[in-house]
Formats: structure tokens, sequence, C-alpha cells
């Protein structure tokens, strides 16, 4: 039942998919929200498919995921699109989340996520085969994706933990004209009319805001905010394009939604790091499914709190 009304919903946003891929997606997306796990054999198990046996349907699935006219990004894009309209409506505006995690013993994702509330949407992503960090020409492919989807007009602010805050990803940002909040390294050099120094040795001094500084031989221009708190290590030095002060600095904190997100993913969700997928494309698909179960289960929640709502929504 579940698997028929996603074929409905994938017909209105996906015309252009083929009809059967529309129906495996429904159908993979369905026994995900049933079993809640990435185990390929657990989906196998519950997948409601004629079959003598779990591992004829644990091809099936081996399949799908490797078809590659199953493209990620034009399979979101329309979903992406409604949550951004709706976001674009709000007079903070779209906030654009930028991080990366590890998905399996092999695979690291990095992915951009549209915050939403006190947590975040997946919108698009990339799977590669390493251990350490994904370099900037991902980072732009990535943002050079999702920047077609953005509404037109709309207020958007990219915000990134230390991995992102480099003057390239800087002189991204100023380039499509889009607002930031990017976390700095302590080993950074900056520049500015009281000399060149280190953005850790600024973050000892007393003044904690800076303006118009050039960050690293690049000499990206940009303010930068500082916030020390009690009880941290380290202090937050955060790149931004607005004026510093310690509200805009506050701002950073939003990044903290794709946390949660992740999680879902991950070993409080549908434990995708415990999937013996070898290869980053079909990695790639199953992270698809389970984006559109979460947008699945999220607008179902929307529909139910307007048509549904208790006592304590109504109030609110």
């Amino acid at each position: 039942m579940v698997a028929d009304g996603l074929v409905d919903e994938f017909k209105r946003l996906l015309p252009w998919q083929r009809k059967t891929q529309r129906g495996n997606l429904a159908l993979l997306v369905a026994t995900m929200l049933e079993v809640r796990s990435a185990n390929l054999m657990d989906l196998a198990a519950a997948l409601p498919r004629d079959a003598d046996r779990t591992d004829m349907r644990y091809q099936w699935i081996a399949r799908v995921l490797g078809n590659a006219l199953i493209d990620p990004d034009a399979v979101m894009a329309p979903f992406a699109a409604e949550v951004l309209a709706r976001a674009a409506a709000d007079r903070r505006g779209i906030v654009l989340i930028l991080d990366q995690s590890k998905v399996s013993d092999r695979h690291q994702v990095l992915m951009v996520a549209l915050r939403h509330g006190e947590r975040a949407l997946p919108l698009a992503w990339r799977v590669e085969t390493t251990e350490g960090a994904i370099g900037f020409g991902t980072q732009k492919a990535l943002l050079d994706a999702v920047a077609p989807w953005m509404p037109a007009d709309a207020k958007i602010c990219l915000m990134g933990d230390r991995f992102y805050g480099t003057a390239d990803l800087i002189s991204l940002c100023q380039e499509r004209g889009w607002s930031y909040r990017l976390r700095l390294k302590g080993t950074l050099t900056v520049k500015d009319r009281a000399g060149r120094t280190t953005t850790a040795a600024r973050a000892k001094g007393e003044i904690r805001y800076l303006e118009d500084v050039e960050l690293t031989a690049r000499r990206a221009k940009t303010h930068i905010g500082i916030i020390r708190d009690p009880g941290h290590d380290q202090p937050w030095i955060v790149a931004m394009s607005e004026k510093p002060g310690y509200l805009t600095t506050l701002d950073y904190s939003g990044r903290w939604g794709i946390e949660p997100m992740f999680s879902d993913f991950k070993s409080r969700g549908f434990g995708v790091e415990n999937t013996q997928i070898q290869y980053p494309d079909r990695l790639a698909r199953l992270l698809l499914v389970m984006a559109l179960a979460l947008y699945s289960a999220v607008s179902t929640g929307l529909w139910d709190e307007a048509h549904h709502p208790t006592p304590a929504e109504k109030k609110f």
C-alpha cells in the first residue's frame, strides 16, 4: 500500500523516469520504511516480490542499485525544489549545510543538506572511495549541481565545518552571491592592518570580530567572528559574509542540524555503515532510497500535523 502511494507521488514528480524504474524505487523505499535497515539481506527478506528464495530478491535489489539510468541528482531535483521553495518563503531563507561522513569501511559521502527545523534534509551527495577529506573539486561540483535548484532571488547561506573553511569555498560563495558561515582551522594565515598571523593567534586576543581580512596566500577577503565559550577546548573561528558580531557568529550553530540526519542514515537509523556494497555508484543509489524514505516520512508528518494536529500543535 505504501509503495502504491509512492508510485503516484513519483509519477507526479518524475514523469520522465521509466515506469518500471519508478515502481522499483517506490517498492524499495516502502521496504526501507518497513524494515528501517540498509542491509540488503534485511531488505530482500521483507521485499514483497514473488520469488522462491531470498537470494533472488537480493539479486533484484542489486540490479536496481546498479542501474545507471537511475541518477540520484535527477531523481532528487524535483523533491529538493519543493522543500527549497518552502524554505525560501521563510524570513531566514535557505540554509545549506555541507559536510562529510564515513558510510562504510571504504567510502565517505560528501553531502549538501537543507536545514529543516532543528534537523536537515538531504539534497545531493557524492560518494568516494577514500579515508580522508573529499577535496574542493568535488565540493564545487556538488554545489554546482544543486545551484540550479535554488528558487530565484532566494536568500541562501552555506554552512560548513573546518574541512570547508577555505579561500576557494569562500570565493565560490562570493561569486554566487551566497551568504556563508564557514568554520576556520586555527592554522590559517590572516592578514589585515594589524599584520600577518594565524587564526588561532587572533582567537587568543581581545578582538573577537575581524573585518575585511585576507585569508591565506589566496588573499580571499572575508569577515571573521570568534566565540570562546567556557568549557569548550577550542573557540569557534567563523568566516562570514555579514558584519561580524556575536549573533552572526552564533548562526554557525545551525550547521549541527546535519548531525541527526547522518544519524538517521547510520547507527541510530538505517545502519548504512554496515552495508557490504563495494561500488560508490551503487552506494549512492542506496543513499537515494534512504533519502526518499526520509522525505516520505517528513511529508507524512507535515500532512498529519496539518490535518490531525495534536492539542499542542493546535496551540502552536
